[in-house]
C-alpha cells in the first residue's frame, strides 16, 4: 500500500514541476510605472494594463504579447492613478484623474471604456467633480449580478493645505447604465482627515461586491478620537444608504505613510476583497496592507478577515512568511481572489533575501481562507532603485480560473519597466531552489508523506507545527542535504495528537512553505 501511495506522489510531484511560467516585460521605453492590471473573465486571453501617466496595454494571447498606446481624452484629459476594471459583458473601463482643457487639475474621476478588448477607448464620462476640489485614488469594483460599477476615491478640498478648515473625506459614486453616467457622490466616511497627504489624511478606499450584493470598503483613517487605523464601513442597498458609525478595524502601526530605503515614496494602504466564489469561505471580507509594526526596518504584508460582514475581525495575519523580526522590508502590497475557488493572491516587493536595498518581487498564495501563505518569487533577477525616482503608489493583480496576472513597476537606477508573468492557468507554481508537491494523502487518519525537490545543496529543516506555532515534531533540522527528491514520512498517532489542522513547515535557508494538513482520528 505505500509503495502505491509512493508512486502517486511521485506522480502528483512531477505534474506540480511542469507548470511553469515566464516574466513578459510590458514596457521598458516610456518611464511607466503604478500599474494596474485586469483580466477579462469570460475570455482570460484578453488582459487589459495601463501605467502614469497615460500609457494603455492590452494582450489577447494571453499576457503573452502586448500592445502599447497612449490614452486620451480630448474633454477631460488624462492624469495619473490608472485602474482597470472588466464587466459581466467583458467590457474594459480605465479610470483616472482628470487634466481637463476647461476646469481644474484632477478635479474628477474618469472614466474611458473600451469594448474591443482594449484596441480603443471612448472619451469617457465622469464622477466627483466638485467645482475645483481635487478627487485623488480612486479604485472600482463591479458587481456581477447586475453590472454595477462603484468607485471610490479621496477627496481633498485643497491639495497639500496645513488649513485646518481645509479636509480629506472619502467618496462614492455608482454608474447603473454601463459607465454612462453617475451618481451624485456622497461621502461615506464620519471623520475626516486632513489635506496634507500623509499620515492624518484619510485615503486608499478600495471597493468590493459581497455575495448578496453588499458595498464593502475599508481605507486608511482615524477614529473620532484620533487614532490612526483601518476603517471600514458597508451598504446593503447598492450604496444608498451606509452605516451610521463606521468599524475600526485595526489600528496601522507607524502610519500608512512610510519610508523605506531606496523608494521615492511608500505607503502601505489597504485593499479590500471579499470572496463570492461559493465555496467554504463564501462573504469572507479580506483587508490587505502593508505596515512597519515590527520596526522602520522590518516593513510586513498583512492580513485581516471578517466572517460576518465586518461586525468583527479576525487578528492580524502575516503574509509575508519568512523569518519574524528579520528586518527585511516587504512593501507595495495588493491582493485579488479567483472568484471561481476562492483562492488568494498578492503580490509585493521583498528584500528578504537580501542585506542592502536589492528587490525582488513575490506573490503569496493562500488556498485556505488566509490562514497558511505560499511565498514564490516572481521577479527574474532583483533590481536596486533609487531614492530620487518616483515608481508608483502600488502593484496590481488580476486572478480568474486559474489565470494568475500580477503587474509591477521595475526601477533599476532611473531606468522604468513595467513587467508581468505568464502562467499555464493552473496556477502559480514555485520556481526556486526547491520546489514542494502535494502531501499525500491529506487529510489522513495516520501517516504523511510530504515529498520535495533540492536544485542545489541546501540546509533543510523540516517540521510538524500547530495552529499557533508550537514545533510537534521535527524531521530535519538545519541538516545538509544535496540535490535530489526526498519522500518524508509523518505518523501523526506517534504523537497522541487530536483531530486537527497542523501544518508541515519547510526552509532551505532561504525560503519558507507552510503547506496545510487535516489529521483526522
Amino acid at each position: 500500500m505505500k509503495i502505491i501511495q509512493l508512486i502517486i506522489l511521485i506522480i502528483i510531484f512531477n505534474i506540480t514541476l511542469n507548470a511553469q511560467y515566464q516574466v513578459v516585460i510590458i514596457d521598458e521605453t516610456d518611464s511607466p510605472n503604478e500599474p494596474s492590471i485586469e483580466v477579462n473573465p469570460n475570455n482570460t486571453d484578453e488582459i487589459v494594463a495601463g501605467a502614469n501617466l497615460n500609457s494603455y496595454y492590452y494582450s489577447d494571447d494571453g499576457g503573452n504579447s502586448w500592445t502599447e498606446q497612449t490614452l486620451e481624452s480630448s474633454e477631460y484629459g488624462v492624469w495619473g492613478d490608472p485602474a482597470i476594471a472588466c464587466d459581466v459583458n467583458g467590457d474594459f473601463y480605465f479610470f483616472h484623474l482628470s487634466n481637463p482643457v476647461s476646469g481644474s487639475w484632477i478635479d474628477r474621476i474618469v472614466c474611458q471604456k473600451s469594448t474591443d478588448g482594449g484596441a480603443s477607448w471612448n472619451d469617457g464620462t465622469y464622477a466627483g467633480l466638485n467645482g475645483s476640489k481635487v478627487q485623488d485614488k480612486e479604485w472600482i469594483s463591479i458587481d456581477r449580478s447586475n453590472n454595477n460599477i462603484y468607485v471610490t476615491w479621496t477627496q481633498f478640498d485643497a491639495y497639500n493645505s496645513s488649513n485646518t478648515n481645509d479636509y480629506s473625506n472619502i467618496m462614492f459614486s455608482k454608474s447603473e447604465d454601463a459607465g454612462e453616467t453617475w451618481s451624485s457622490a456622497i461621502q461615506i466616511n464620519q471623520t475626516s482627515g486632513d489635506c496634507l497627504d500623509d499620515d492624518n489624511t484619510v485615503e486608499g478606499a478600495v471597493p468590493a461586491v459581497g455575495p448578496n450584493g453588499e458595498i464593502y470598503v475599508a481605507w486608511a483613517g482615524k477614529k473620532a478620537d484620533g487614532t490612526n487605523g483601518i476603517i471600514f464601513d458597508k451598504s446593503t442597498d447598492q450604496g444608498v444608504s451606509w452605516l451610521n458609525e463606521d468599524v475600526f478595524v485595526t489600528t496601522f502601526p507607524g502610519g500608512w505613510a512610510y519610508d523605506v530605503p531606496g523608494i521615492y515614496r511608500c505607503n502601505g494602504l489597504p485593499v479590500t476583497k471579499c470572496d463570492t466564489s461559493g465555496g467554504a469561505y463564501n462573504g469572507t471580507i479580506y483587508i490587505n496592507w502593508t505596515d512597519q509594526e515590527n520596526g522602520t526596518d522590518d516593513t510586513d504584508v498583512w492580513l485581516i478577515k471578517s466572517v460576518d460582514g465586518g461586525a468583527s475581525w479576525s487578528n492580524k495575519i502575516r503574509v509575508n512568511n519568512d523569518a519574524i523580526g528579520n528586518s527585511k522590508q516587504q512593501f507595495f502590497t495588493w491582493m485579488d481572489i479567483d472568484q471561481t475557488n476562492g483562492k488568494l493572491y498578492f503580490v509585493f516587493y521583498d528584500r528578504r533575501n537580501y542585506s542592502d536595498n536589492k528587490t525582488d518581487v513575490y506573490l503569496a498564495i493562500s488556498d485556505d481562507g488566509g490562514t497558511s501563505f505560499e511565498n514564490v518569487k516572481i521577479s527574474e533577477t532583483p533590481f536596486n532603485p533609487s531614492s530620487t525616482v518616483f515608481f508608483g503608489d502600488y502593484t496590481n493583480i488580476s486572478v480568474h480560473a486559474g489565470k494568475v496576472v500580477p503587474i509591477w513597476a521595475r526601477a533599476d537606477g532611473g531606468n522604468l519597466s513595467v513587467r508581468t508573468i505568464v502562467s499555464d492557468g493552473s496556477g502559480i507554481e514555485r520556481k526556486e531552489d526547491f520546489l514542494v508537491s502535494e502531501v499525500y494523502p491529506n487529510p489522513s487518519d495516520n501517516e504523511f508523506y510530504f515529498s520535495f525537490k533540492i536544485i542545489e545543496e541546501s540546509t533543510i529543516s523540516l517540521s510538524v507545527i500547530d495552529i499557533l506555532g508550537k514545533e510537534i515534531y521535527s524531521i530535519h533540522n538545519n541538516e545538509e542535504l544535496s540535490r535530489g527528491k526526498y519522500v518524508r514520512t509523518f505518523n501523526a498517532k506517534d504523537y497522541n495528537l487530536d483531530s486537527g489542522i497542523y501544518f508541515f513547515k519547510f526552509s532551505d535557508g532561504k525560503n519558507i512553505k507552510t503547506t496545510k494538513i487535516i489529521y483526522q482520528k
